[in-house]
């Protein structure tokens, strides 16, 4: 039964002259998607927002355009549109090695005696199973199984660990888990801020400024060392799909400066650029955005996360209950979600920047079912491809559907453009994922 105010929310959502009708009724704050395209607004820069201690750098690079992540200026764009814009940040990245200002990805700590235990009820993963020096990607849901960060998870020793977060708040909801107090642990943002290096150039990069060893660090591997005289941890990880690393630097607030010139000018050497968080790529990697393709009311078996869902996990977590049931239903074939995550390929000019709407899809018939979440051009495919929710029922790889381009990318004036349901990811990545591993061994979990 459904109490008053979804009652209220729901018809006021779908009958709204303004909001299209596309059923998102097991939702209580439905996207945005009222289509109201791009509009010209000067980011105001105060002492609200943070900046990073790499923002100037960034500014110094060319970045022209940041949006607001973690409360924190986040750059978006370094290569001017009449000069190639994004899809030249894309070909410095699969060709060569790029450098990213990505210290919105905020360092939460949690260090103490039950470190492991704390982490281990508030992650769908197995915290034990991650020795110290390596890390995972995780996902935290809440008790109804929404998603409500999905950090890379970082072990630095057996009772310290580092939540490198996505774009919500983690740090207030770690402490109020523990508001109590049932752990002994301390959870803290910490002055540690990361950047990445990734391309196909990055190995020798990297080999060059902290040594040959860094080529023996396995994918989710960690690495101590130091680069121009400052404390770094290294991991192999990134939000592209090509290969790469993140470095963590210590003591950012003083740091930051010494490491950003020291890999810009070692990079020089293999043609580095400092380009924006690689959405382009991580689109075709399959990797998802919180916030954009996910959110706390998504459950992990619509966005193809459900190999988070461990069927070997014996200990308590938050959303176990929760989740566990849901797969129960959706086992014996009772789907209890109106939309499901996709891929898509789908036609239209080429897509060569940030969607400032969720674009409409349509059924054969016309009828709005609905919405794409990350669209981009792939160069390699030579066609537009996208992330998408549609309902259950017509998420077959190989379903035909029509998406509602904007004019700029429309074929034809006025008119839909075709689209067809695919597998994901759209492109291999360096390193497998966690899901393609687990399907590999017949799985469709992960531990």
């Amino acid at each position: 039964m459904k109490n008053d105010h979804e009652v209220i929310h729901n018809e006021a959502f779908h009958t709204h002259p303004n909001v299209p009708p596309v059923d998102q009724s097991d939702r209580i704050v439905p996207y945005n998607l009222r289509q109201s395209g791009p509009t010209s607004v000067q980011m105001l820069i105060s002492t609200r927002i943070r900046k990073s201690p790499f923002w100037h750098l960034s500014i110094e690079a060319g970045a022209w355009r940041a949006d607001v992540y973690n409360r924190m200026y986040h750059p978006r764009g370094y290569v001017k549109p009449e000069d190639g814009g994004a899809m030249a940040e894309y070909d410095a990245l699969v060709n060569r090695v790029t450098l990213w200002d990505v210290a919105v990805e905020r360092q939460i700590r949690v260090k103490g005696p039950d470190a492991e235990a704390f982490v281990d009820f508030v992650i769908t993963r197995d915290a034990t199973k991650i020795k110290p020096m390596h890390g995972k990607y995780c996902i935290l849901c809440n008790d109804r199984g929404g998603i409500l960060n999905d950090p890379v998870l970082l072990r630095l020793s057996q009772d310290e660990f580092w939540f490198s977060v996505a774009d919500s708040d983690l740090l207030l909801w770690l402490q109020g888990v523990n508001v109590a107090k049932q752990w002994d642990v301390v959870i803290d943002e910490i002055d540690v801020a990361p950047v990445q290096v990734q391309g196909p150039l990055s190995v020798d990069l990297m080999a060059e400024l902290v040594g040959d060893v860094v080529r023996e660090i396995p994918y989710f591997g960690m690495l101590e060392s130091e680069i121009a005289g400052c404390p770094v941890v290294i991991s192999q990880t990134g939000f592209s799909g090509e290969k790469g690393y993140e470095v963590y630097v210590r003591d950012a607030t003083l740091n930051a400066e010494n490491v950003w010139y020291a890999i810009r000018g070692t990079g020089a050497r293999y043609g580095l650029r400092v380009i924006a968080v690689a959405h382009h790529r991580r689109i075709a990697a399959g990797i998802l955005s919180w916030g954009q393709d996910m959110d706390n009311e998504t459950s992990p078996f619509q966005v193809n996360l459900a190999y988070h869902v461990p069927r070997n996990k014996t200990t308590d977590y938050i959303g176990k209950k929760a989740l566990e049931a849901q797969r129960e239903q959706i086992e014996s074939g009772n789907y209890p979600f109106k939309l499901k995550m996709v891929g898509l390929k789908m036609g239209g000019k080429p897509i060569t920047d940030y969607a400032p709407d969720f674009w409409l899809i349509q059924n054969t018939e016309g009828v709005r079912v609905g919405y794409v979440t990350s669209p981009w051009w792939s160069p390699e495919l030579h066609i537009n491809i996208a992330l998408a929710y549609v309902p259950w029922e017509l998420s077959e790889i190989g379903t035909p559907l029509r998406v509602e381009l904007p004019e700029a990318y429309a074929e034809a004036s006025g008119e839909h453009v075709k689209a067809e349901v695919c597998d994901v990811p759209f492109r291999p990545s360096a390193n497998p994922s966690a899901r393609e591993k687990a399907m590999l061994a017949g799985r469709d979990y992960t531990d």
